[in-house]
């Protein structure tokens, strides 16, 4: 009986992992390019500010397309 409630927590785990998350993706993406903005404008915290902003709004426009398609 244990062996069977374990499966069904394999799966719930395994059915988790393959989803792909868009907005934590635009995030770090977005940081990435933010810090790199702010370096070349000698603003790093504005440059991060936007680049979180910009990816996370790229990320749930992404994430909601991805929900439609279901």
């Amino acid at each position: 009986m244990g062996d069977l409630n374990n499966d069904n927590k394999q799966k719930h785990n395994e059915e988790e992992t393959d989803e792909t998350s868009y907005i934590a993706l635009g995030m770090s993406l977005g940081i990435s390019f933010g810090v790199a903005l702010g370096v070349v404008f000698d603003n790093i915290a504005i440059g991060t500010a936007i680049g979180i902003a910009l990816g996370v709004a790229i990320g749930a426009v992404m994430e909601n397309k991805k929900n439609k398609n279901k």
